[in-house]
């Protein structure tokens, strides 16, 4: 079976995919045009697919071939399920091996915007140390504050339970389900979507994204918010109006927000709310260690390897196919 893989992964995976026999395909260029990355998928059985590439109608027209999509990410919010479903394509991802790493990122911007971090890093590597004011850019502390999940899943789970520990903070969550494990161990109270908005004095994204998330945190629900609220997303930019976020901070209808993801992704180079002393913006890092992306390596290998054999992804965003 012919596997093309369209960025270098962890060398675990794929070792993990020759000893299985699969024929491998990695391009020299890293940074494929689409039409570049078209013409390999067409050539292939199966994708091994790092970072966000389309896989909607169109591709799955132009790709007739490809009859598995292995994901280097837990988030399928790139592939038209239906479409996949409708030709009997499994879609792997990597759940789990990434919640800590992921979970640890929300935490670390959370902390940074508290303490105006990224500001006063920038000062100091500015000469910038100015005469000791005791009433500029102050931060907040974090101790016995409430903590609002919007979706708590395991990456959810990890950052509330590490906000429990640290600053014996209160968890609030809104998901589409009851999370039990939440409830009992850590004390998390299930609230409405606008009770989120009204009581958290960090709210932190961790849902999975889909359409009728889009852009799901505007002006409205900022406005809602309170003036020392921290917002941190780390799961997709599309859930967020950039433009609204940056007016809601400079307009102090919320304190801060930390990102590591953004809307558009790449962020543009002089979107204003890189300004501001109460932001901290990073490159979507989230699984960015050596651990996490072992891990993911490792998934991404199981799941074609499955395949290959006629057996069921274990790692499987779309196990309907299988039915």
């Amino acid at each position: 079976m012919k596997v093309f893989i369209n960025k270098r992964i962890p060398e675990i995976g794929i070792k993990m995919l020759e000893e299985a026999g699969l024929q491998i395909t990695i391009p020299e260029d890293q940074n494929l045009s689409p039409d570049e990355w078209i013409k390999y998928c067409q050539d292939t059985d199966a994708v091994l697919n790092v970072g966000q590439n389309k896989y909607d109608k169109d591709f799955f027209e132009q790709c007739p071939n490809v009859k598995a999509i292995a994901l280097f990410s837990v988030g399928f919010d790139a592939v038209n399920i239906e479409q996949a479903n409708k030709r009997n394509i499994p879609v792997g991802n990597t759940p789990d091996v990434l919640s800590r790493a992921t979970s640890d990122i929300a935490f670390l911007l959370m902390q940074s915007v508290s303490r105006r971090a990224s500001y006063y890093f920038q000062k100091v590597k500015d000469d910038d140390w100015g005469n000791f004011d005791p009433l500029h850019a102050l931060g907040q502390e974090l101790y016995g504050k409430t903590l609002g999940v919007f979706g708590l899943g395991r990456i959810g789970f990890e950052m509330a339970e590490k906000c429990k520990k640290a600053f014996d903070m209160n968890i609030i969550y809104h998901n589409r389900n009851h999370n039990d494990e939440a409830e009992e161990k850590l004390g998390a109270k299930y609230v409405s979507f606008e009770e989120l908005v009204s009581q958290s004095d960090v709210l932190s994204i961790h849902a999975s994204f889909t359409e009728e998330h889009a852009e799901l945190f505007n002006q409205s629900v900022f406005e809602k918010m309170k003036p020392n609220a921290i917002f941190v997303n780390t799961a997709r930019g599309g859930f967020h109006n950039q433009v609204d976020l940056y007016n809601a901070l400079v307009e102090k209808k919320i304190w801060g927000a930390g990102l590591d993801v953004t809307n558009p992704e790449p962020i543009l180079h002089d979107d204003p709310i890189l300004g501001l002393s109460n932001v901290c913006v990073l490159p979507h890092i989230g699984s960015a260690t050596v651990e996490a992306r072992n891990g993911m390596a490792k998934f991404a290998a199981e799941n074609l390897i499955a395949f290959s054999k006629g057996e069921k992804m274990p790692h499987c965003a779309n196990p309907e196919v299988y039915q």
